[in-house]
């Protein structure tokens, strides 16, 4: 059967890239369909109206990006460097992701779609986009500074995360999701720990849709191969199409990965390590979905994994169902109402604090700014 489950799996080539002059007009914009971006900021051109976009509060209105100093560079995102950067003015920090717009088509429609879903999000769990420019070839996005990185760096720093801290973060990533999927049809498509960060309030938010796709509704599909494989849903792998529920995939397996201190899914005892890319994927599709040891977690936390990391799509529940799961605590999911059984987790509890867990956990790691 080696090789079966993958026959249909949609892999492209590097395309030849595009010059960018192909998208300026006679006065330097970057034009793309209706999107447009110059020194001034981006515009959506639409046949009703002329919108200007910003996420940006009244008192940022004059903002440019020569107002900007440079800090350090934090990280990486797909298509870009991101720094660390500082407004002369105000003294307020912000992630400064550039981007080099003289790049592969298919990496460019990956950046407008970007630039698109950032411009329209209104929600507390994504990641802020305050405003977007274009100048000398490099797409310049100005985003909300998480300052205790990404749930990657934690998990480096204290190897596992305990049911409390993955409540809290669970909830949050669930109303992100919730966000995208329900109110603006999108599937993020690249959940993952570098995907989520968290800064010192104890957010935690979603960020990176350079591989997001739009749906025409709540009930449409796709059947593209783009994204992260780790963390990639069987659906998507062995190409058929697949809507909002691979997300939802992504985000058990991320889950479970902060439970147990590994990816959840181990080569065979035979081996030292996953042989090849196509080994992995063979076991995503083939093998059982991964569970939360029953001897190490609660039944709810157990339960919990299961709704998501469940290989038919149709069997996994939704971001919203298990939000709701999560108000009504009448389901399996109770644990994510924070009352748990123990003493120590109640007195948690009773603190009245979301954000306590996290700021705890930040705290305990003892990351920093340096």
């Amino acid at each position: 059967m080696k090789g079966k489950a993958l026959a249909q799996l949609k892999l492209s080539v590097p395309a030849q890239e595009t010059p960018v002059d192909k998208f300026l007009t006679a006065s330097g914009t970057f034009q793309d369909g209706e999107l447009r971006l110059n020194q001034k900021g981006l515009k959506l051109i639409r046949e009703e109206s002329e919108t200007q976009s910003s996420n940006a509060n009244e008192e940022d209105v004059q903002f440019a990006l020569e107002d900007l100093e440079t800090i350090k560079v934090v990280g990486k995102g797909s298509g870009g460097v991101v720094q660390l950067v500082r407004h002369k003015w105000n003294g307020k920090f912000y992630a400064l992701k550039g981007i080099q717009m003289n790049i592969q088509e298919t990496i460019r429609k990956q950046i407008v779609q970007e630039l698109k879903i950032n411009q329209v999000s209104q929600c507390a769990e994504i990641v802020v986009c305050y405003h977007s420019f274009y100048h000398n070839g490099v797409i310049s996005l100005v985003l909300e500074y998480m300052d205790r990185g990404s749930l990657a760096d934690i998990i480096k720093q204290v190897k596992t995360i305990l049911e409390p801290y993955l409540a809290v973060l669970c909830k949050q990533v669930l109303k992100g999701l919730v966000y995208l999927h329900h109110e603006r049809h999108v599937i993020h498509r690249d959940i993952k720990p570098s995907n989520l960060l968290v800064n010192h309030k104890g957010e935690v938010k979603i960020t990176d849709f350079g591989v997001s796709a739009v749906l025409a509704s709540s009930m449409g599909q796709r059947d593209t191969f783009v994204g992260t494989y780790n963390y990639m849903s069987p659906e998507r792998i062995n190409g058929s199409s697949y809507d909002y529920k691979s997300d939802i995939w992504s985000l058990g397996l991320v889950i479970l990965e902060c439970a147990i201190g590994r990816f959840p899914y181990i080569p065979s005892e035979e081996s030292e390590g996953w042989l090849s890319f196509y080994e992995l994927l063979e076991a995503i599709v083939d093998q059982p979905p991964p569970s939360a040891p029953a001897d190490q977690f609660s039944p709810e936390f157990c339960s919990f994994i299961s709704a998501c990391i469940q290989k038919d799509p149709q069997q996994r529940m939704s971001a919203l169902q298990l939000l709701v799961s999560v108000a009504t605590c009448d389901s399996l999911f109770f644990f994510l109402s924070l009352s748990f059984c123990n003493p120590l987790s109640w007195n948690l509890c009773r603190a009245n604090s979301i954000a306590f867990f996290f700021f705890f956990l930040c705290a305990m790691i003892r990351i920093t700014h340096s």
